[in-house]
């Protein structure tokens, strides 16, 4: 098959896993401008190269002709959850969206495969509007914890070093560190409290600390540069201090200080 041909196949797949990558990561934008926790702490897409599509097409004894229609991870969507609970809601959540129509699912988390890899699959058929036609794509779904991501990662490299046949003793060593992976999760799910608690305390600070300086900045154009100076010099020793509630007054005095200058 030439080039070409494989271009104009592969581009609708390529438009699916872009528009996905986007409306997910809207949902992320969505929840940290309301200040509200997010399940999905990320995602990423990629669509197959030819060889990895070839490959697998000759792993299974598919036609050419029939790739587009047997292959469904030909486009991929991978989301990374911070805790495991977070994968049942990134699941329910995606069941709820209008804009696609789940195909499939296959649970690795509650019963993992025997090399330890632990993921949730979803196949999902996402409609994709070209500039020639409106096409309906299979896109696999993958929800993991970042640990489980970490694992799975090296795992997928050591498959590809060793064509699929991993020496006994890398697999065992593999299957212990899936057994650790599982520990790693299952000890952040006991502290998520304290994990959200602090996490939560610093996006608050960060934000804080985004709002003064911004203040800051804006007051330099109306104040005299001595005023600047002494202001930055005040934030930097209250943000060592690190008081919270004291950052917030000190935020409202500058908003006090620009209102007065600019009206």
């Amino acid at each position: 098959m030439e080039l070409q041909v494989w271009k104009e196949i592969l581009s609708p797949y390529e438009l699916a896993v872009d528009e996905l990558v986007l409306k997910l990561n809207h949902v992320i934008r969505e929840h940290s401008e309301k200040g509200i926790y997010c399940p999905i702490e990320q995602v990423n897409g990629r669509v197959k190269s030819i060889s990895s599509i070839l490959a697998k097409a000759n792993n299974k004894n598919i036609p050419i002709e029939d790739i587009t229609k047997r292959i469904e991870d030909i486009a991929g969507i991978r989301i990374m959850c911070q805790f495991v609970e977070d994968i049942s809601k990134v699941v329910e959540y995606l069941r709820s969206r209008s804009d696609m129509e789940i195909w499939s699912e296959v649970d690795y988390i509650t019963k993992p495969k025997e090399s330890g890899y632990r993921s949730y699959h979803m196949v999902i058929h996402y409609q994709v509007q070209t500039s020639f036609e409106t096409k309906v794509i299979p896109v696999e779904i993958q929800i993991r914890t970042l640990a489980m991501n970490f694992w799975a990662v090296i795992e997928h490299s050591l498959q590809y070093k060793y064509q699929r046949n991993i020496p006994s003793h890398i697999r065992k060593r593999l299957m212990a560190s899936a057994e650790a992976v599982l520990s790693l999760d299952n000890e952040m799910a006991s502290i998520r409290d304290e994990i959200l608690e602090a996490q939560t305390s610093f996006r608050k600070k960060a934000s804080i600390v985004h709002d003064i300086l911004e203040t800051i900045s804006n007051l330099s154009k109306v104040a005299s540069s001595e005023e600047v100076i002494s202001m930055q010099q005040e934030f930097f020793q209250l943000y060592n201090e690190g008081d919270m509630d004291i950052l917030k007054s000190f935020s409202l005095k500058l908003d006090r200080m620009v209102k007065e200058y600019t009206n």
